[in-house]
């Protein structure tokens, strides 16, 4: 089942000279909401384009006097906000690619199900999408306090829950896996909050030395033990009036747990060899990148110390999860980093912006920022592609859409992936696929016209 057409798309223009494929076209993409409009000629085409702007438009390969190559290529030199896809009942891997290399975004060859022109309409108007984004500018980009970037619905509902809790000084326990931001948006609570003033102090827990954890957090007094030839406050203390980070909390040994819930009943700091407490005035934002209920299940983690903490629980999205923010991101990256280098800012790849949605990206913010960091110092042109990403991630489209699929239509779905990466050189689409080209020329020629030609190539 295809979604139907999103909401503002401006139309969809059919060209062929078969009056009776523009009826079952019209029929298959009108029924999914599209607007449609048909030309039998590719002069008719040029003349509802001049007159009508769409997002998408799908033309024959052939037709009498002007073929379908020169509606795509009219499409690609005057029309930026257009995508173009072709049909066609010779389809072969030759035509595929000079298609694609044409301007093409898809090849669909017939005849073809109404499911499959709703997936291949879908995966074009979706690059007309990801265009768009890749091409906006910065100023477009709505940036929260403290550089939190997103429009995603998940990131909304992270905003919102921000700006409540910057109104309280209740404790929060922000949770998300590594990279995800957790300490941005702690940041963003404490400088969007009253205690905007007052000193942001962040805690690693996990990187101060377990016999140092206490002296560290709450401060020691002078003889206090050995090597103590001073007195020194904890990071409480500087945080006094404003707001403590203890990121990955989790990492607090059981007995730091017990003196921790003491703090946060109390408002106290017991000093490492001192007599009588200190009042202080922090205010807790804790963050995790496990589920603390499942280790206060587990018996590894204190419940009490987990229910004081977990007062406003804000959950971080992975960076998979939240849709064309990583294409905002990437943008925002690559500009900070040019400017910091000093030279213009590169340009991504319809394939590349491609990439980017889709991967997984295990480390979160913090990978795509070292990946985009990369590629921006590493470039020669202005324009970042493909070939240019590191070796993990240039394929990832073609593997994730390899499941239900037999071993040779994910093999002649790579090829011609491969192929259309590099312009249908065959050399440079050999080396990339570790054979030699004349073992690519017989793997071309096995494949035959249906396996690419239904495939899609961009």
């Amino acid at each position: 089942m295809y979604m139907k057409a999103p909401p503002g798309t401006r139309g969809i223009l059919i060209v062929d000279d078969s009056r009776d494929t523009l009826e079952v076209l019209e029929r298959n993409l009108a029924g999914a909401g599209y607007p449609v409009v048909g030309a039998t000629s590719a002069a008719e085409a040029l003349e509802r384009l001049e007159r009508q702007p769409v997002d998408l438009v799908i033309t024959d390969l052939k037709m009498p006097k002007v073929g379908g190559l020169e509606v795509v290529r009219y499409v690609r030199e005057n029309l930026r906000d257009t995508e173009v896809m072709m049909i066609t009942g010779y389809p072969s891997v030759e035509g595929a690619v000079v298609a694609v290399k044409t301007g093409a975004e898809e090849y669909l060859g017939k005849p073809f199900t109404s499911e499959e022109l709703l997936a291949a309409v879908e995966r074009a108007l979706e690059k007309l999408q990801l265009r768009r984004l890749g091409r906006g500018t910065l100023e477009e980009v709505p940036v929260a306090p403290c550089g939190i970037m997103g429009t995603s619905t998940r990131m909304r509902k992270v905003l919102n829950a921000i700006g409540k809790a910057a109104c309280t000084s209740a404790t929060v326990l922000i949770t998300g896996e590594s990279g995800t931001g957790k300490e941005l948006v702690a940041r963003a609570i404490h400088y969007s909050g009253r205690r905007a003033a007052a000193p942001f102090v962040p805690v690693n827990c996990g990187g101060i030395p377990e016999g140092l954890v206490e002296s560290a957090l709450f401060g020691h007094m002078k003889g206090a033990f050995t090597g103590a030839a001073e007195a020194r406050a904890g990071f409480f203390h500087a945080a006094d009036g404003g707001s403590l980070f203890l990121d990955e909390v989790r990492e607090m040994s059981p007995a730091m747990q017990v003196k921790l819930l003491r703090v946060l009943q109390d408002c106290e700091v017991w000093m490492v060899g001192s007599s009588r407490p200190r009042k202080v005035d922090a205010r807790i934002l804790a963050a995790t990148n496990i589920d603390l209920a499942s280790l206060v299940k587990a018996g590894a983690f204190r419940e009490d110390l987990f229910y004081r903490l977990n007062v406003i629980t804000i959950a971080v999205p992975p960076l998979r999860e939240r849709g064309d923010d990583v294409l905002l991101l990437a943008r925002h990256f690559a500009a900070a980093c040019s400017n910091e280098l000093g030279r213009p800012i590169p340009r991504f790849s319809d394939g590349v912006l491609r990439v980017f949605k889709d991967h997984s990206w295990p480390g979160n913010v913090r990978e795509l920022e070292n990946v985009v960091r990369r590629l921006v110092v590493m470039s020669e042109g202005d324009l970042i592609e493909v070939p240019d990403l590191p070796s993990v991630m240039r394929f990832s489209l073609a593997r994730a859409n390899g499941s239900h699929r037999t071993l040779a239509e994910v093999e002649a779905s790579h090829i011609c992936d491969v192929l259309a990466a590099v312009g249908g050189n065959k050399t440079k689409a050999a080396a990339i696929l570790g054979i030699d080209r004349k073992t690519l020329r017989e793997k071309l020629k096995s494949l035959g016209a249906p396996s690419c030609g239904m495939t899609r190539v961009g």
